[in-house]
């Protein structure tokens, strides 16, 4: 079994085929997919889809792109909205400088409010960083002396400084598709130093399809390459990446349960 630990089952690109993409999730091993919530104010989204799919779950929380727009819901809202049992993490949220689509201070109120409520839920938080790892990892560490939280660097392509600051202070770290890409090379020498019980596999579709679905829309169904690429990555069989990320993905995301094991 698979996990995709990220997807955003709710954009418009599988609004007419939704059944179909989960159907070939399952097909290709994919026993988990986590939705993850971009704005708020979409959660009745995200959880309609959650709860027409009995594998598929979501999280809460304003991407950094939003932040200025949605500063009005702080910590408590967002707990509040943990309540449903399909919503099992806080986010995404964070630091994004490449785009600079909401102001910087917006995105740095949003991303500690964040951080809060993961800290008060226990809920893994979801963490958004593009071209921002020196303030990202002084966030964490100014935020972690107020008390450790579950979190995870998702779709990961910063720098190893990043990347270990994350390990150091108890998080995961998530590859993508781009873990795959020719010119990834200083990625996947990351990727193969990490601790075994800190990494997992993500799409981010319908962004980012790996390898041999380069320039197509991404699904879930296509973690099945990302992971095979981590494990020739790390030197170890596509079965042991499947186990050692299912297992971190369960021990990060602790909400989501566990499939049945057959009799």
């Amino acid at each position: 079994m698979l996990v995709d630990s990220h997807c955003h089952l709710d954009f418009p690109d599988f609004k007419d085929e939704l059944e179909g993409v989960v159907a070939r999730a399952r097909a290709a091993g994919i026993g988990r997919m986590v939705t993850i919530s971009t704005r708020v104010r979409r959660q009745p989204d995200l959880l309609a889809i959650a709860d027409r799919f009995p594998d598929v779950f979501c999280s809460v929380g304003t991407h950094p792109h939003h932040a200025h727009e949605e500063l009005d819901i702080g910590t408590a809202d967002l707990v509040e909205r943990t309540r449903h049992p399909k919503v099992v993490a806080i986010g995404e949220a964070g630091l994004d400088y490449h785009y600079d689509n909401s102001p910087r201070d917006a995105q740095e109120q949003g991303f500690r409010a964040h951080i809060a409520a993961a800290r008060e839920t226990g809920l893994p938080l979801v963490i958004h960083a593009r071209e921002a790892d020196d303030d990202v990892a002084n966030i964490l560490r100014e935020e972690t002396r107020k008390g450790p939280f579950p979190a995870v660097l998702h779709c990961f392509t910063g720098g190893r400084g990043l990347a270990f600051t994350g390990i150091e202070l108890g998080l995961y770290v998530s590859f993508t598709g781009i873990l795959t890409f020719k010119n990834s090379s200083a990625l996947r020498a990351i990727a193969a130093d990490l601790p075994a019980d800190r990494i997992l596999v993500e799409t981010d579709a319908p962004y980012l399809a790996p390898g041999n679905f380069r320039g197509k829309r991404c699904e879930p169904a296509y973690v099945a390459e990302t992971a095979m690429v981590l494990a020739e990555t790390r030197g170890v069989s596509p079965n042991e990446i499947a186990r050692q990320t299912s297992e971190n993905f369960f021990r990060l995301f602790s909400k989501v349960p566990r499939p049945a094991v057959a009799a």
